[in-house]
């Protein structure tokens, strides 16, 4: 039971690591993994603790994603209008693009969060320039909130790690 728990927790974090820059749930399949691995060994090296903070560091990754788009978008001189437009957009374009294989959320995520923060930033201003960076700012903070959500899940492996060589 522990080799199948291992190897479990082994697929289902490299598998969560791949799914993140697609922008599926892949720091949710990891935390799923650990609680996996947690219940086929009778938790006796996953404890409260363990599940707390891979919890924890899931929910920030998630938050951080959508607030830094949002940031993003009035960095490059957007308004707030066009941080939820980023955020809206984003969140839109992701579902209209799930139905192209593999990669279509997260083009749609890229394009929708440009367009919304382009979109919500022009009826704002009225300025195509002003828009236009303020979307760009969306797509950077697309990705680098991308980013971010893969560090999140290089530390949730860790943890994992930590837990199943404990």
């Amino acid at each position: 039971m522990t080799l199948l728990a291992i190897v479990l927790l082994i697929v289902l974090g490299i598998a969560g690591l791949a799914m993140i820059p697609l922008g599926l749930p892949g720091l949710w399949v990891m935390v799923g993994g650990i609680l996996a691995f947690g219940w086929l060994t009778g938790f006796r090296t996953v404890g409260v603790a363990t599940i707390a903070i891979v919890l924890g560091l899931a929910f920030l990754g998630e938050i951080i994603e959508n607030w830094i788009g949002f940031r993003y978008a009035k960095r490059y001189g957007g308004s707030t209008r066009s941080g939820w437009g980023a955020l809206i957009g984003g969140l839109v374009g992701a579902v209209i693009g799930v139905p192209v294989a593999v990669i279509g959320s997260v083009i749609g995520a890229f394009i929708g969060s440009f367009l919304g923060a382009a979109l919500f930033e022009y009826t704002y201003s009225r300025h195509t320039g002003v828009a236009t960076r303020a979307g760009w700012g969306a797509v950077v903070g697309r990705a680098a909130g991308a980013a971010i959500k893969i560090a999140l899940g290089l530390i949730i492996a860790v943890v994992g790690l930590f837990a199943a060589l404990s």
